[in-house]
Order: structure tokens, then sequence, then C-alpha cells
């Protein structure tokens, strides 16, 4: 029996921490009852910086009640640095962290199936992986899948459906401290740290209010984050494509030299135009992709603070 602590990054989420609370609370006396975990267990709200009356609504909930706690961000630092400022606030403090999204579609239920792998099975790090997308529309089901497929072939160690929604014991969240870049994707960063891990199934719910924080455009620059913070393969296949489009101009230079030679030579507007719009376009991905990776190095050499805490309402 240890003690759990459940950090729940949020943002703008006034609507639905009043509902968010009193169903995590009862879980977690639900546990505390069966004894799986022990009665000092916590739950930490972090607050990124917010425009509604989150804050204020969490600092409630604190006053009411001391198994809840907070952290207020000074300003909006994006939902990983605001997660992995819970984890490594709570890290000294829990024997097993659980993060959630405050928005109620991970399944609470399964939190007690992942504590019972920690307590059953000595598992460090127990993930959510959605059963299936039926909530999802068509679109999104088919993008977060390919989402998924690209990152593994590009070199990215993810776990296949699993977002934010895990468990770490102590030992793994200081050895997620270990690893001090700037450019955060804990979905790639998590498997890195290695140790015991398992899965818990669970089906993902619908959004129980406000509006979702990852429209199309937060989700294609997530999906380019997380590419090019865990993988270089990206560069790779540039460079393998520019020996491919090599070998291609040496071949048409050996055939406009047969057909010089042999008087066949044809004014080629249209093969010279889409050849240049072609490789033109090349070179423009190109020098766009090796920009990302040079913008991510000038971030990690600043060596900026990935957040800053403003007040930690905590047991004292």
């Amino acid at each position: 029996m240890g003690r759990l602590f459940c950090v729940i990054p949020c943002y703008n989420e006034q609507e639905v921490l009043p509902e968010t609370s009193a169903r995590i609370r009862a879980k977690i006396h639900d546990l505390i009852s069966k004894g799986k975990i022990d009665k000092d267990s916590r739950v930490v709200f972090v607050n990124d910086g917010s425009k509604d009356r989150t804050w204020e609504i969490i600092r409630e909930l604190h006053d009411e009640d001391p198994l809840f706690q907070g952290i207020n961000l000074t300003r909006n630092m994006g939902h990983q640095n605001a997660l992995l400022a819970g984890l490594m606030t709570v890290k000294e403090h829990c024997d097993m962290c659980i993060s959630m999204d405050a928005d109620l579609q991970d399944d609470i239920e399964a939190i007690e199936a992942m504590v019972d792998k920690f307590n059953n099975e000595g598992c460090d790090v127990v993930y959510g992986v959605r059963s299936k997308r039926a909530t999802d529309t068509f679109f999104k089901r088919a993008t977060a899948e390919g989402f998924y497929k690209m990152m593994n072939a590009l070199g990215a160690n993810t776990v296949y459906n699993h977002a934010d929604y895990r468990l770490m014991s102590r030992r793994a969240l200081l050895g997620l401290a270990e690893f001090g870049e700037v450019n955060l994707f804990l979905r790639g960063i998590v498997p890195m740290v290695g140790y015991k891990s398992d899965v818990v199934y669970y089906e993902r719910a619908e959004r129980f209010a406000g509006e979702s924080k990852y429209p199309l455009r937060k989700m294609l620059a997530f999906a380019v984050e997380g590419i090019t913070s865990l993988s270089t393969k990206p560069i790779k296949l540039i460079t393998g494509l520019g020996f491919f489009i090599f070998l291609v101009s040496i071949l048409v230079l050996i055939y406009s030299l047969v057909r010089y030679f042999t008087g066949h030579t044809i004014p080629g507007w249209t093969t010279t135009v889409l050849s240049v719009w072609a490789i033109g376009g090349l070179i423009m991905i190109s020098l766009g992709v090796i920009g990302e990776y040079i913008g991510k190095i000038y971030l990690e050499t600043k060596n900026r603070p990935r957040y800053i805490i403003e007040k930690y309402l905590g047991d004292d």
C-alpha cells in the first residue's frame, strides 16, 4: 500500500472541475477503504495560466478538503510543461503518481487497475491505452492512428493509442527528472526511462464539458513537436532523398547527351518547368525540416526554465 498522487493539468476547466473533483474524490476514498493506497494520498491540480475561474475553484477545493492540492504556474506554459511541473513537484512525496486530463475523457475507474499493477506486479510504469475510438469522428480516428504509426516509423518509441494517462512509480519519476530537454514530448520520453511496464485498457469517453484544448492546428503542431523532439530520421530521409535525386539527375544527363548526339533534341519547356518546381519544392521542404531542428537546438541552448511555480497549495 503506497501513497498515490494524481496530477491533473488544467487550462480553462472551470466548467468541468466540480464534477472531476467529485468523481476522483469518490475513487480515492474507495481505494483507501480497500487498503490499496495510503490514507494520505492526494490529488494535485496544476493551473496552466487559465483565464477563467479555474485557480479560484482549485483554491476552494483545497480549503474544503486537504485531499486536493493545487499548483499555480506564473503563466501558460503548455500542457506538457504543466504536467511535468506537477510530476516533479510530487515526486519526493509519493510512492506512485497517476497523470490524467481534467475533462473526464480518461476513465477514472481505470485508476484501480493501474494501482493493482503497481502493488501486485511491481510495475513502475502503467500506460492507460484506449481500447477503441468509437467516440471519435472518422477524420480524428484516421489522423490519430496515422500519427502513432508515423511516430513509430520515424523512430519515436511511443505506446499505440496512449496519451498522458499513466501511472509512474517514484523511481520512474526520478528517472524522468534526469531528462533535461526543453522540447517536451512525454509520450515518447517516458518509455525511454525504462523499468517494468504494462498497460491497462479503457474506453475513452466524450469530453464532459467545455471545449477541446487540441484543435487540428494544435494537433499538427504537437505531431511535429513529437517527431522532431525524439527522432533524427526526417534529416536522414532528406539525405537519402538528396542522393536519390542526384542519381536521377545523372540518368537524365546521360539521356540528354544521348538525345543530343543522335540528333533528337527537342526543346522541353514542360519538363524544365516541372523539374524546377519539383526540385524547388523539395528544397523548401528540406530547409523547413532542418529549420525545425535548428530551432530546437536554439531553444535547448538557451536552457530556459520549462515552468515557474507561483504558488503550491500543499499540506503545509
